[in-house]
């Protein structure tokens, strides 16, 4: 047996060369702080439409066993003045750690059935890899809550009862996903079964919920209509400027018009008129090339596949494509392999990576239609995708981090102004608000202020004379949008994470896990200004930080914003010149990854650690947030002069939560009643030698903390407040 190691997202390879300006590159000159005039739409309904929803709550913790008071009406739509709840301690147990007078229940762990014809999950008989089309999918991520009308069976945004819940599953963890652990055959294949077990491990999960009104008990309904699997096996169709190009011709759709599957979704989206958005991030490891195969390709091909990291003579992260089909057909192997193989690409997979690395939106109310791949919004390493503030009449936006080291981060602004109308409109309304529109990419200045540059064929040098990369129509622009990023100039990032739209003044959250070269390889500049050396021995921006811009005029359609730093990550024993944001025991961070406004205004951040998990495992943290440009200039320990937002308090920034051991916090909704938060616990025990000698055993140790024989898995879960009222209100 051989074991095959469990995929880290550091493995990715850094593959912009281009010599566009860095974060780093922006302020070697002094920046002079401006003063910003923030400007709030009035009235303006969030984008789950929370002006709709009623409901109440008090605005106390009650302590075990004490008589609830008689909740006082409050205005649910209302972001709190400031955080009452107390804080999670730091530490290392391997549990959900929740607040006092909170409670941490498990609602749906890999492996687990969503269908009664299949039986619950047994850790000593790991069921085939078929029968995963229905359960749960591993590494559980982004997610999204929809209000259910049980009597229409549409989305509602006002009912918190009924509910579909959607999630990804990034990708997996094979040591415990197999009976023990991945294997190969003898001549090197993998054993059909566990790449069947793999494939439908990843993906996406639908399950309709039901929530007791009075207790706030969630439960899963098991024979729901709605309960169903998106695999990276699924028949996925393209819309939008690229279906139906050259580009996306294969052996399976000689057309280009449709392929199968989508996977490493990480994080999500959902749009007003009720459907979901998940986003296939670290896509191209996934496929094989062939050693020489690029003397077989254009120029322009190699250019291209080299920008997206399938180089010649590229290995895959699951060597999916050496299976033998007997159960499955073996075309569902081969399509791995995006090597040369025949005459044209209408008969082989040479282009297979060109059908992952978009936007792909799913109506979690109808299975009637296949899942949709949005090519107008880009292709490349989507981390989020967050639409903008929903504003009646106004254009539509989506933010889009691309999730590698010295990428870009973008926005699609849709032809079409919003209309409640189209609320419930399913893959039609897709059709309406994501096909046509403006793809940009952002530039920030030395000033404070920046530009969004419009990739359209023919504009800014994007034509076949282009030096970077000989672009022939839009739909290469988009398809090899991180080629047109570099030809316009845009301004490298530290892996852009997670997106957040703030729904009381539309400004724009993106979230810089770290980065260990800052300072060094990196120079330090305002935006990207620390460096120095954590008590463990970890060196450059250690703990991370999270930028915010602010649109001019608080319009979608504007090409250009200003900007400022939000949050640092520290640890609270720190100086002051390194701890930034004054953070203390009670709100300390490092490496924010998933983040998320819900419609009150209320911020929920999140983490991917590994600097301070000697200390304390993986957190979500509630902030209330102000505006950009509330704080201050500071200098950090290596002399750097920044701009820093507010500061933060027990007031505006606490601890919600802490996870099992080595797991990565991720994935957060709630029911519009703010009563039911769900967060995703990723990988416990993603460090163990061996599937029989795991560091963790979440998620039985939730119930049972004795329990030393379960393997550890991927889970969501649901917290609610004792007493019934409103999280964190």
């Amino acid at each position: 047996m051989t074991e095959l190691t469990p995929y880290h997202e550091d493995q990715e390879l850094d593959n912009n060369t281009s010599d566009n300006i860095h974060f780093r590159d922006i302020l070697e000159q002094h920046i002079t702080r401006r003063s910003l005039i923030a400007k709030t739409a009035s009235g303006a309904a969030a984008l789950a439409l929370a002006s709709t929803l009623t409901g109440c709550g008090d605005d106390k913790d009650s302590e075990t066993n004490v008589t609830p008071p008689t909740p006082t009406p409050v205005d649910p739509n209302k972001k709190p003045e400031k955080l009452t709840f107390k804080p999670v301690a730091k530490n290392l147990n391997d549990i959900v750690t929740v607040p006092e007078g909170y409670e941490a229940t498990v609602l749906y762990a890999m492996g687990d059935s969503i269908n009664p014809a299949y039986p619950e999950w047994n850790d000593n008989a790991v069921p085939s890899g078929p029968s995963f089309q229905y359960r749960s999918g591993d590494c559980h991520d982004g997610m999204s809550y929809f209000g259910l009308n049980k009597t229409n069976k549409n989305y509602d945004p006002s009912i918190s009862e009924s509910g579909l819940l959607v999630m990804n599953h990034e990708y997996i963890n094979p040591t415990f996903l197999h009976p023990k652990g991945p294997t190969k055959t003898a001549d090197g294949r993998r054993p059909e079964d566990e790449v069947i077990r793999e494939v439908n491990a990843h993906g996406v999960s639908i399950i309709e919920l039901k929530k007791d009104k009075t207790t706030q008990k969630v439960e899963i309904v098991k024979n729901s209509i709605f309960n169903r699997r998106i695999t990276a096996s699924t028949v996925m169709d393209f819309a939008g400027v690229v279906a139906g190009s050259d580009l996306l011709a294969t052996k399976y759709s000689s057309a280009g018009k449709q392929t199968r599957g989508t996977h490493n979704n990480c994080g999500n989206g959902y749009t007003p008129w009720g459907t979901y958005l998940t986003t296939e991030e670290n896509y191209i490891g996934y496929f094989v090339r062939a050693k020489g195969d690029d003397e077989k390709r254009t120029p322009a091909e190699i250019i291209a596949l080299k920008r997206y990291g399938l180089k010649d003579g590229a290995s895959s992260r699951y060597q999916w494509e050496t299976a033998v089909g007997t159960l499955e057909s073996q075309d569902l192997y081969d399509r791995w392999n995006a090597s040369v193989t025949a005459s044209t690409a209408a008969q082989d997979y040479r282009n297979g990576a060109n059908t992952f690395g978009w936007i792909v939106e799913i109506d979690p109310f109808s299975n009637l239609s296949n899942p949709v791949k949005r090519t107008s919004l880009g292709r490349f390493a989507h981390e989020d995708c967050r639409a903008s503030r929903l504003i009646e009449g106004e254009n539509l936006a989506f933010y889009m981090g691309d999730d590698s080291r010295g990428e870009y981060i973008y926005k699609f602004v849709s032809d079409a102004k919003w209309s409640a109308k189209d609320i419930n409109g399913g893959y039609k309304a897709g059709d309406k608000y994501m096909n046509s529109g403006k793809l940009y990419v952002a530039k920030f200045n030395a000033d404070g202020t920046g530009q969004w540059i419009e990739l359209a064929y023919g504009k800014n040098g994007l034509d076949a004379a282009n030096k970077v990369y000989p672009f022939k129509s839009q739909a290469e622009v988009t398809t090899f949008a991180r080629l047109a990023g570099d030809a316009v100039g845009a301004t490298k990032m530290d892996r852009p994470e997670w997106v957040a739209v703030n729904p009381e003044n539309g400004e724009v959250y993106v979230t810089l896990t770290n980065n260990s070269n800052r300072g060094t390889t990196h120079p330090l500049d305002a935006a990207n200004p620390r460096n120095y050396e954590d008590p463990e021995g970890g060196k450059g921006n250690v703990n991370g930080h999270i930028i915010r811009f602010h649109e001019k005029d608080n319009k979608t359609t504007a090409e250009t914003f200003t900007w400022d730093i939000y949050l640092f990550g520290a640890e609270a024993k720190m100086a002051s010149n390194i701890n930034l944001s004054g953070l203390n025991d009670n709100n300390d961070l490092s490496s924010p990854d998933g983040m998320w406004f819900d419609p009150r205004g209320v911020l929920w951040i999140q983490t991917d650690d590994g600097a301070y998990t000697d200390t304390t495992n993986c957190m979500m943290l509630a902030a209330l947030p102000g505006k950009v440009g509330d704080g201050t200039k500071a200098t950090t320990s290596s002399g750097q002069e920044t701009i820093v937002g507010a500061k933060m308090t027990d007031d505006n920034l606490r601890r919600f939560l802490t996870g099992p051991t080595e797991c990565e916090i991720t994935g957060v909704t709630m029911t519009p009643d703010h009563k039911a938060i769900f967060i995703n616990v990723q990988h416990p025990g993603e460090d163990s030698a061996s599937y029989d000698k795991p560091t963790s055993h979440w998620p039985a140790t939730q119930k049972d903390a004795s329990n030393k024989t379960a393997r550890p898995r991927s889970a969501t879960v649901v917290i609610t407040r004792k007493d019934g009222g409103t999280i964190a209100g």
